[in-house]
């Protein structure tokens, strides 16, 4: 059986001298992340001990100075998901997403989650099946209904948007 991790933070640019780092936070509450130490990176190997210092400045366990820390830049800290609270009712964590089966209103199966993402915009699935990808956004209209439970999201795929050439796009090549 794998082990699903879920990511709730990661190390960012060093601060100071001593080996402090910069750690942005994907818990509800940012000082939560100190009680799921030790984290680990995605692949469940490096284990990183967390203490934070105040607001976004935290020590991890046997980094001492600037280069070390320097080197951890980027790191993507995890949580086994079976260490996290139990989601209310009608709540999910989005790593449960991962693996569930996406079906039309009709009943048509498009596939299965393969990944939630999000850059900022706001989250979107990649939906793999019949030998293609489908992006959508993870909103109300494009995905009404989750059912962890069930195994399956009910997924209204947006209309695609066609742009019509305009008179004159030919030149702007």
């Amino acid at each position: 059986m794998t082990v699903k991790r879920v990511m709730v933070g990661e190390i960012g640019r060093p601060h100071g001298v001593r080996g402090l780092v910069r750690l942005r936070t994907f818990t509800e509450d940012p000082a939560a992340i100190a009680a799921y130490s030790p984290l680990t990176d995605e692949t469940g190997a490096r284990r990183f001990v967390v203490t934070l210092k105040g607001g976004d400045i935290a020590a991890i366990e046997g980094v001492a100075d600037r280069d070390a820390a320097q080197r951890l830049t980027g790191t993507r800290l995890y949580v086994e998901r079976d260490r996290l609270p139990p989601p209310e009712d009608d709540e999910f964590y989005l790593t449960d997403l991962i693996g569930l089966a996406a079906v039309t209103e009709g009943g048509e199966t498009l596939g299965t989650i393969r990944a939630v993402e999000d850059h900022g915009a706001g989250a979107f699935i990649i939906v793999a099946g019949a030998g293609r990808e489908h992006l959508l956004p993870f909103t109300c209209a494009v995905v009404p209904v989750v059912d962890v439970e069930r195994g399956q999201v009910t997924v209204v795929p947006p209309d695609e948007i066609i742009v019509q050439p305009q008179p004159g796009d030919e030149d702007a090549a």
